[in-house]
């Protein structure tokens, strides 16, 4: 008997179960990444159907949303890229963007992941004419990704002048604001990314800031801006 150990003293042992924060809706992807895109010589070809989610484990459960800008803050200059229409290599700066303007810039993740393309960028095309209404003169989503990717992402998305694809590949922009996401440890190579933000400047000076929990979703959309307006 003391070798031993009972089924009831198993059962009344307790589990710690650690919280789960989600960067995309709460299902599984449900086949493999590689068929959701192929390669060809000349471009990348991507498929319309995302991977409905991916579902991160985190031993955290306090919030430490931070970032190194705050309202009142004069936004940091940076430079980021884009590809005009004939695929040329275009780069613009927060000042070219904000000077003497109303501005709203939101950030993502990264291209093609679900969340993102699936609700935040659509959420401020659908939007861009009431937002311009109410005297916004810039939208432009940034991302961690290279001009290239953001240029087939916008393709993809069949966006026209609606919001404008940044590239912030470096992270200079994200950096500077403080608004990394360190995803290394997740399986899908995402590396170090932003966190899912939107913020309202006015001649370059930071009016609002909806920053997000790592990748949620809950009050940086387009419909959250527009009632700050």
């Amino acid at each position: 008997m003391a070798a031993s150990l009972t089924i009831s003293r198993l059962l009344s042992s307790t589990v710690t179960a650690t919280s789960t924060a989600s960067l995309f809706p709460p299902k599984t992807i449900s086949s493999s990444l590689s068929s959701k895109f192929s390669l060809t010589p000349a471009s990348l070809k991507f498929n319309s159907r995302y991977p409905k989610s991916l579902k991160f484990s985190t031993n955290s459960t306090k919030s430490t949303i931070s970032a190194t800008i705050s309202v009142g803050d004069k936004l940091p200059e940076a430079t980021f890229s884009y590809l005009d229409d004939a695929g040329e290599v275009q780069t613009t700066t927060v000042s070219n963007l904000t000077k003497g303007k109303k501005a709203i810039f939101f950030a993502v993740p990264g291209a093609f992941t679900p969340t993102c393309s699936q609700k935040h960028v659509p959420s401020f095309v659908e939007k861009s004419a009431e937002l311009k209404s109410k005297g916004v003169d810039t939208i432009a989503c940034i991302s961690v990704n290279d001009a290239f990717v953001m240029k087939a992402w916008k393709d993809n998305l069949k966006v026209k002048d609606e919001v404008l694809l940044l590239s912030d590949g470096n992270l200079t922009f994200t950096k500077a604001i403080g608004a990394e996401l360190d995803l290394t440890d997740k399986p899908v190579g995402l590396g170090v990314r932003s966190r899912r933000y939107a913020l309202l400047a006015e001649d370059g000076v930071v009016k609002v800031l909806n920053l997000e929990e790592g990748g949620a979703f809950t009050f940086s959309g387009a419909e959250d801006m527009l009632k700050l307006l």
